[in-house]
């Protein structure tokens, strides 16, 4: 029984066989495992800033390499994956940033700079991590799951905050900052074995007139005889275009682009300085702080759950629009009630918990519906630029408070609280500015991926 062209759908009809679900599960666990270590520098700066005399400027140094690293990883990643094929790429991003990790047990007490080199060669490894992974995994499953499953693979990533925030919580003070990199190595660890051996796209290979190549990677995710598959002949000089021919649509970019940058300054301004807000604001200890952020981490979890789910039941446009417009007002309301408590409870923490809950959630839908937005041949290219360009928030996002602080001061509560109304402001017009991007994006819910590439002549 032949299987239809692409539709990568079990013969009996049936979701997804074991095979696609082994390679979600393997997006969903780097993902989860390497943004682990991607989290673990909020905390592990937590440990440092006293013992090794840190300033602000030196601070945010340290944050803000793994964001620079991401923005040429994101970009390097995503045209690499669209020139030699998604695979060696969903290998090769692991390796990047586990090699950086593991050298940085060896930097010398106070080497902060060396320390900031090393966060940049991370973020160049987890720059491309959903870059390759959520449109490789896209190609793999059936266009009626698409949203769901693309959402799904970065819906855990807050887990891996989850067990950053308990690492540092339970071992951060016996085990220091050394201890808490080592963690950092368990991606490579458990998931490297398993990610050499998977085959590549079959909707890449097709691009580069690879038919038959193309027709064992669906026999061998739908577990059926590539005789059975029956695919079109596709001429690759026909489809050979440049990275600059993204621009050509320029709906696409302006889209992809700028609602990238609303999300990621709102998202990292507060995921990288927040353990040491709530050090600072609230008088608690960095290994206190680290055990809050385990109910933030929960929450965002929870909301990426629900924006998957939405995101093929409702759309990707609508709960973009709510999801951004609600973070904004979130992050305006918790930094005009940073002193404020309910009870026991501090709004403060409260605030952080809702607006993350927003702010976090959407991400279930931006990276998925950036590969929505360019056809296969250019479709991580085209990702990896609007993602690239986005990371200038993970430097937007933190910068915001230390050139309000004061970049040349040593980290003091007092200046931190003077600085969280305007830098929350900041963040929150950048939200605002994603869920205008929203508004102008076209809806995908209901296209195929053969359909979104006709509408770009592919």
């Amino acid at each position: 029984m032949a299987v239809p062209t692409m539709d990568l759908t079990k013969e009996d009809g049936s979701m997804l066989t074991s095979r696609q679900k082994g390679l979600i599960a393997l997006a969903v666990g780097g993902n989860m495992l390497e943004f682990l270590d991607y989290y673990l520098i909020g905390f592990i700066l937590n440990l440092i800033i006293g013992p090794w005399h840190l300033s602000f400027g030196a601070s945010a140094l340290i944050l803000l390499s793994s964001g620079l690293g991401a923005i040429a990883g994101a970009f390097a990643w995503g045209a690499l994956a669209d020139r030699i094929g998604r695979r060696p790429c969903f290998i090769g991003t692991i390796v990047t940033f586990s090699v950086a990790t593991g050298l940085m047990i060896f930097i010398p007490f106070g080497a902060w700079h060396i320390l900031a080199i090393l966060r940049f060669i991370v973020g160049f490894g987890v720059g491309g991590l959903a870059i390759v992974d959520v449109p490789y995994i896209q190609e793999f499953v059936p266009s009626r799951v698409r949203g769901r499953i693309g959402g799904l693979v970065v819906a855990f990533i807050p887990i891996g905050l989850l067990l950053g925030s308990l690492t540092a919580s339970l071992l951060g003070d016996s085990v220091g900052w050394h201890g808490l990199v080592l963690v950092g190595l368990l991606p490579a660890l458990l998931l490297l074995p398993f990610r050499s051996k998977v085959p590549e796209s079959p909707r890449w290979l097709q691009t580069k007139g690879r038919i038959e190549d193309a027709k064992k990677s669906i026999a061998w995710a739908v577990n059926c005889d590539p005789a059975d598959v029956v695919l079109p002949e596709v001429d690759a000089n026909a489809v050979k275009p440049r990275w600059r021919d993204m621009f050509k649509n320029r709906r696409s970019v302006v889209v992809s682009w700028f609602m990238s940058l609303g999300t990621q300054t709102a998202e990292y301004g507060v995921i990288l300085w927040g353990p040491a807000l709530l050090t600072m604001i609230l008088g608690v200890t960095a290994e206190k702080a680290a055990f809050m952020f385990i109910f933030v981490s929960l929450t965002g979890f929870a909301a990426r759950l629900i924006g998957s789910w939405l995101a093929d039941k409702v759309g990707r446009r609508v709960p973009g629009m709510v999801a951004c417009s609600a973070g904004a007002a979130g992050l305006v309301v918790t930094a005009l009630l940073k002193d404020h408590y309910l009870g026991p409870v501090p709004v403060f923490y409260l605030g952080i918990i809702v607006t993350f809950f927003f702010l976090d959630g959407v991400f279930a839908l931006t990276t998925n519906y950036f590969g929505e937005m360019f056809p296969t041949s250019m479709r991580t290219s085209g990702t990896g630029a609007a993602y690239g360009f986005g990371s200038i928030g993970k430097i937007l996002g933190p910068g915001c408070l230390v050139l309000i602080s004061g970049a040349g001061t040593v980290v003091t509560p007092r200046a931190t609280a003077e600085a969280t109304l305007p830098a929350f402001v900041f963040m929150a017009a950048f939200s605002l500015l994603a869920a205008v991007m929203f508004y102008f994006g076209r809806e995908t819910r209901d296209k195929t991926i053969e359909q979104i590439d006709a509408e770009f002549g592919h």
